[in-house]
């Protein structure tokens, strides 16, 4: 199961523009805007540009925690705490892009806590 974490909810209209761009929200604020994004069925992320909120870091969330996207505000709603989101595996771009040891770091993270390891709905 822990795949789809790595998959769009069928709920999030993900193809209806490119998301670079769109500011991200976690559950309790901004966390930065959208660097890159993958709309592949097995492997869709986003790459979020932190800015000055974790001193101009890229986080990689996987598409499974999107909950909703705001084309028309250009804002992409995720389901994680900024703390959450700040706690997560140090990624560096060149180096953990398509890494599947930290692809799996990030599922363990992600999904601690959650009920059978399933993201919420």
């Amino acid at each position: 199961m822990t795949e789809n974490i790595w998959a769009y909810r069928v709920d999030v209209d993900h193809l209806a523009a490119d998301l670079t761009g769109y500011r991200v929200e976690a559950l309790d604020g901004g966390i930065g805007k959208v660097d890159k994004h993958s709309d592949e069925v097995t492997d869709a992320y986003l790459v979020v540009d932190t800015g000055v909120w974790i001193l101009g870091k890229e986080v990689l969330l996987p598409a499974g925690l999107v909950t909703r996207i705001d084309h028309t505000a250009a804002v992409v709603h995720v389901d994680r705490s900024k703390e959450q989101i700040k706690a997560a595996p140090e990624f560096h771009r060149g180096e953990h892009l398509g890494n599947a040891g930290h692809r799996e770091a990030l599922v363990t993270h992600y999904l601690s806590g959650m009920p059978f390891g399933v993201p919420p709905a």
